[in-house]
């Protein structure tokens, strides 16, 4: 198949979830043997760069502002792509979608979206793009001819608002065996095994870094807390972070941090700590698990639909409570192994990226063939 995603900033991934899952899935389904093009922006990946294991890339230019950015890249690459003749044309997130419907008027090629989470609730955004994403959730379900969504809550709301039957396909996880991979990480910010909280996240308000600080500054540990993550255009909030880290010089900010050096510090971590008000599938819950780590996260639907029961919660945006149970769990080592054990192994069978994109794989040929077919849990197949 000849397969293009529109939507995304670009890859490789230096930062955002729907990166890494275009990353993720992309590489995979060149490795095996579909001709696989991702549409980039010059702000995010070298337009020097042509291929990346594999896929091919494709650099187009874009309005370079916070409201325009997406919307201008994905206008400008549905205009390429209907010229190049894709048997599948994938757009990523509800924003990239409202534009959907050009190719699927314009072109032979079976489109899909996928739908990762409700932007319209992330704080960053003003009035008027919140109602164009609140507008993007129905077009990302109605404009294509498949919509995929990464969480069971996601499928909920899709079938609920739109009557939408989405097909499930979550994120995944990839899994860094640390054997012989060698990070210095850990010296480099003065981190120990097991002395550390951590939290991966990008610094927007919505995933509530604001929250976990004031929480911890409450807490009479030894541990640090280390903050993994940068702006993503809000700088204002990101540098509002930045200052209120400064009062505790055992908070760590370490900016944005990838590959092995972000495994390590999983891997190395005490808890793993979730504080954000929204999300869509949070991929670094997962990962956290992955290495076998004990997670404490927020309680919205999402969070709690990913860790599954293998960690603890907290009452969403609650100081107060957060506190507490980090207080508890600091004292309570026994129960931090106990759930990192099970949480690892519920995350690596059921998040597996290489099973995830031969799903997608068969869903894209079930479209092509016009299967009606489709309204169904993929995770059932068996392969």
């Amino acid at each position: 198949m000849k397969i293009a995603f529109i939507g995304q900033k670009g890859i490789p991934a230096k930062s955002g979830g729907v990166e890494r899952h275009v990353e993720d899935l992309a590489t995979r389904l060149a490795k095996q043997g579909h001709e696989v093009f991702v549409y980039t922006r010059p702000n995010y990946t070298d337009p020097n760069i042509k291929f990346y294991k594999n896929v091919k890339l494709i650099s187009l230019p874009s309005i370079n502002s916070k409201n325009f950015d997406a919307i201008s890249h994905t206008f400008i690459s549905t205009i390429h792509a209907i010229f190049q003749k894709y048997d599948i044309i994938h757009y990523q997130g509800v924003g990239p979608s409202t534009l959907a419907f050009i190719a699927r008027l314009l072109t032979k090629s079976k489109i899909i979206s996928t739908f990762h989470c409700q932007d319209q609730y992330h704080q960053k955004w003003g009035f008027i793009a919140r109602k164009y994403l609140k507008f993007g959730e129905w077009a990302a379900c109605k404009f294509p001819h498949q919509t995929i969504v990464v969480s069971k809550i996601l499928r909920q709301i899709a079938k609920e608002r739109f009557n939408t039957e989405a097909i499930y396909i979550p994120n995944g996880i990839n899994f860094l065996d640390l054997k012989n991979q060698k990070s210095d990480i850990l010296d480099k910010f003065n981190l120990e095994q097991n002395k550390y909280i951590l939290t991966v996240n990008r610094l927007v308000k919505h995933k509530g870094i604001h929250y976990l600080i004031d929480a911890f500054n409450k807490v009479k540990t030894g541990k640090k807390l280390v903050i993994v993550g940068d702006s993503a255009c809000s700088d204002e909030y990101a540098n509002f972070i930045k200052e209120k880290a400064k009062s505790n010089p055992n908070i760590i900010l370490t900016g944005a941090v990838f590959g092995k050096d972000l495994h390590t510090l999983y891997k190395n971590a005490y808890l793993y700590v979730q504080p954000s008000e929204a999300e869509g599938l949070p991929t670094t819950v997962l990962e956290a698990m992955s290495h076998g780590r004990c997670v404490l996260v927020s309680n919205i639907p999402e969070n709690i639909e990913a860790f599954a029961g293998f960690g603890y919660l907290f009452m969403n945006k609650s100081v107060s409570d957060l506190a507490s149970k980090l207080e508890i769990l600091n004292q309570r080592t026994d129960l931090i192994i106990e759930k990192g054990e099970k949480a690892k192994a519920y995350a690596l069978e059921n998040y597996n990226w290489d099973i995830l994109s031969l799903q997608t794989e068969i869903m894209y040929e079930k479209t092509l063939q016009n299967r009606e077919e489709l309204s169904f849990n993929l995770r059932k197949i068996e392969i």
